[in-house]
């Protein structure tokens, strides 16, 4: 009987197993900053995995921003925003964020991923339920375990199953959280359904706008204002960590509940808070978001341009209908090897193999920025139909010119049915199966 609890590390091997082989696609060390090419591993990559949808992250008034507030305040508030961490500058973002997405107040967390935490675990008590979407991100899913109450999930976008779930429960406190963009299948939440169902049973509404702040809606307020529905959510989620080029997450509502979540919540009350050179980005983010329509139009433009030019070329980009496309690959191994070889080709994306997928459906998770010029767009097309063809994922059989860098076949000290096992194992912990 094994006691030693690190006795599960030293049997870890399926990550060294995809490095021998050379298929590792995890923790490469960019050496730019995030524009639409970034050095990796010391050779220009065009970048279609980045979130960093208008480009903003690399912009000169941001930057300048961040700078100045450094100058003033220095590199860190050494402190919770519960004690000495809050500055002039929390404030004034938190009152520009409510008032862009249409609330009364707001508070800035540290990351996204604590603003889901804190938000729903102090919100759901003990006798309460929490209704999410099977394909909501990992950030609420971990809320929905740390909250007191009842999480229950509904089959993706399936507004029958989560009727038949709500009407089980006529009688409890309910809120139902989902992500406003889907951030692997890049398809968009039924919100005019859930506000009905909403209605209809007393629930109350949280929507996650991390991937669609920026980018849904007239003018960049997200997934209600897309749907003309912003007054029907109750609380709105976005990330600082995409369109608006920095880090944090907001929650924003009624005054009366983000007081409440501003003095219960945990993961605010015990973390550091968002240093003032990170607060600066955001809200000279959010004042260009506001002011410049140009940088959505582009974004929009690029995303129509590579969505037909996939499709064109017989790619399976899924029920995506925003900047992320994903590229329906097959099996996890092939996944693998399509991102080899498109790293080596430079173009630099991301594979997501399962249980973060269904098995059988791994995909490559392409997004794009309003920063994409039509030479990087066309280079991008370019590869992926070189790559595709080779492997058999489109039609045109294989190609006889080799890849830029010869592609070395996996070798494995296991087979494919081990390895697929064993990735599994590991991605789990990760990823919940999602009831698949």
């Amino acid at each position: 009987m094994q006691t030693d609890i690190f006795s599960k590390c030293v049997k870890f091997n399926t990550a060294h197993e995809i490095m021998a082989a050379g298929l590792y696609p995890y923790f490469h060390q960019t050496e730019s900053s995030q524009g639409p090419e970034v050095i990796v591993d010391g050779k220009s990559r065009v970048v279609c995995c980045s979130n960093n949808y208008l480009g903003l992250a690399s912009n000169t008034r941001v930057k300048e921003a961040s700078r100045k507030a450094i100058e003033k305040y220095g590199t860190s508030c050494t402190g919770s925003r519960f004690l000495n961490g809050t500055i002039d500058l929390h404030k004034k973002v938190e009152q520009r964020f409510a008032s862009f997405v249409g609330k009364e107040s707001a508070v800035l967390f540290t990351t996204g991923h604590h603003a889901n935490l804190g938000a729903i675990s102090t919100l759901v008590g003990k006798n309460d339920l929490v209704f999410t979407d099977k394909l909501d991100h990992a950030s609420i899913i971990d809320g929905c375990h740390l909250a007191m109450g009842e999480m229950i999930r509904y089959r993706h976008n399936d507004m029958d199953d989560l009727k038949r779930l709500l009407e089980r429960h006529p009688d409890s406190g309910k809120l139902i959280v989902i992500d406003g963009v889907f951030s692997m299948e890049g398809d968009i939440c039924n919100l005019p359904e859930i506000v009905k169902l909403a209605r209809t049973f007393g629930a109350r509404i949280m929507v996650d706008e991390a991937h669609s702040l920026g980018v849904l809606g007239e003018t960049g307020r997200g997934t209600g204002e897309h749907f003309d529905l912003q007054h029907e959510v109750d609380v709105v989620m976005a990330t600082a960590s995409k369109s608006l080029a920095s880090i944090g997450g907001f929650i924003a509502s009624r005054e009366e509940v983000i007081h409440y979540v501003k003095h219960l919540s945990r993961s605010l009350i015990f973390t550091a808070s968002l240093p003032p050179a990170n607060v600066a980005a955001i809200d000279a983010a959010l004042e260009i978001i506001e002011c410049d329509k140009t940088l959505r139009k582009r974004l929009w433009y690029n995303t129509q341009k590579m969505k037909d030019g996939f499709q064109s070329l017989g790619f399976n980009t899924g029920a995506s209908v925003t900047p992320i496309i994903p590229i329906t690959v097959g099996g996890d191994m092939k996944a693998f090897q399509m991102w080899r070889m498109l790293f080596d080709e430079g173009v630099f994306c991301s594979p997501v193999v399962s249980p973060a997928v269904p098995e059988g459906h791994a995909i490559i998770r392409t997004s794009y920025m309003a920063s994409h010029t039509d030479e990087h767009l066309d280079f991008v097309l370019d590869k992926f139909e070189k790559v595709g063809k080779h492997l058999g994922i489109i039609p045109g059989g294989t190609r006889r010119q080799r890849t830029t860098t010869e592609f070395r076949k996996a070798r494995f000290a296991f087979s494919k049915e081990q390895m697929a096992s064993a990735t599994k194992n590991w991605l789990k912990n990760l990823w919940p199966l999602n009831g698949r």
